[in-house]
C-alpha cells in the first residue's frame, strides 16, 4: 500500500497549461506521446520506447476536433478516460496532460496547408484531416518543447508529414514505433472497439490477404498494379466493404515510383461503417 501511494504521487495528472509549464520546466530529456485516448498495446509500445531513451515521459489525451472531417466520427470516437488513466498509472508515466479545447486553441495560429503532392491517401479522402493534425501538434510542441516525440507507424502518412513539419520548425526529434497487431494480424486501433465480432474477424482475414499481396508485389514489382486490381475485385466481391484506396508508394517521398526503392502497401476501407487504415 505504501509503495502504491508513492507511485501515484510520482505521476502528475495535469489539466491546466500553467501547471504543465511549471511541472516540466526543468526536464531537459522529455519524451512526448500524443494520444486521443482509448489506449491499447500500440500506445504502450510508444510509451515504453520513450521511457527507454528519455528521462521522463509525458502522455497527452486530447480528442482533437479539427482533424475530424466528419462530425459523427468525432462524436462516436471511443473514449474511456478512467480506463486510460489506470492504464497509464500501471506504465509509470511521469506526466499526463488533459487539456481542454479552449486551452489548446486559445491562441491564433497561421493556417496550415498541404501542397498538391501531399493530398494523397488519407489526405485525399479526409479533407482538412492532416491540417488539423499538424496544427494541434504544432501547438503541443510549442507548449511542451519535448526533446523527442513518438508516433505509430500504422498511420505512416501522418508520421511522414508530422516528422517533416515538426523537425523543420522545432528542435524535437520525431520517432516512429512499429505497428502492433492483434492475434488475427489486424493492426491495433482505438476504432477497433467499434467493430462487432463478425467485422473484427473479417478484418483479420482482409489483413492477411493484404500482407500476402505485399509479399507478391515485392517479388513482382513491375506488375503491382495488376496484382492490386485483382485483390480489390476479390475483396469487394467477398466482403461487404468499401475500399477508399489500395496502392503502393515508396517510403522516401510517398510517390508511386517503387522500382528499386523501399515501399509500402497502403490501404483504407470501411467495414460496418468503421474506417480502418493500415500499411505493410
Amino acid at each position: 500500500m505504501f509503495y502504491l501511494l508513492i507511485f501515484l504521487l510520482q505521476m502528475k495528472l495535469i489539466k491546466l497549461k500553467t501547471d504543465l509549464i511549471k511541472a516540466i520546466k526543468f526536464d531537459k530529456s522529455l519524451g512526448f506521446v500524443p494520444t486521443m485516448g482509448s489506449l491499447h498495446e500500440g500506445h504502450k509500445a510508444l510509451i515504453k520506447k520513450s521511457q527507454k531513451i528519455c528521462k521522463k515521459t509525458l502522455v497527452s489525451i486530447f480528442v482533437n476536433p479539427t482533424q475530424f472531417n466528419n462530425k459523427k466520427d468525432y462524436k462516436t470516437y471511443p473514449k474511456n478516460l478512467k480506463k486510460d488513466l489506470s492504464y497509464l498509472r500501471k506504465l509509470n508515466v511521469d506526466y499526463i496532460y488533459l487539456p481542454t479545447i479552449t486551452q489548446i486553441y486559445l491562441k491564433k495560429h497561421d493556417k496550415i496547408k498541404l501542397n498538391k503532392s501531399q493530398n494523397i491517401l488519407c489526405a485525399k479522402f479526409r479533407k482538412g484531416h492532416f491540417e488539423g493534425v499538424l496544427d494541434v501538434l504544432d501547438r503541443f510542441i510549442e507548449l511542451i518543447s519535448p526533446q523527442k516525440m513518438f508516433m505509430g507507424e500504422k498511420d505512416f502518412q501522418q508520421f511522414f508529414l508530422v516528422k517533416k513539419y515538426i523537425e523543420n520548425k522545432y528542435n524535437t526529434k520525431v520517432y516512429v514505433g512499429k505497428t502492433i497487431r492483434d492475434k488475427n494480424k489486424l493492426a491495433l486501433s482505438s476504432r477497433n472497439s467499434l467493430l462487432n465480432k463478425k467485422s473484427f474477424n473479417e478484418s483479420g482475414i482482409i489483413t492477411k490477404k493484404l500482407l500476402k499481396l505485399k509479399n507478391e508485389i515485392s517479388k513482382n514489382r513491375k506488375n503491382y498494379k495488376k496484382l492490386i486490381f485483382n485483390l480489390k475485385n476479390e475483396l469487394s466481391k467477398n466482403f461487404d466493404i468499401k475500399i477508399e484506396y489500395l496502392e503502393c508508394r515508396n517510403t522516401q517521398n510517398l510517390n508511386t515510383s517503387i522500382l528499386k526503392k523501399p515501399f509500402k502497401l497502403f490501404a483504407a476501407y470501411y467495414i460496418n461503417n468503421v474506417r480502418l487504415i493500415d500499411n505493410f
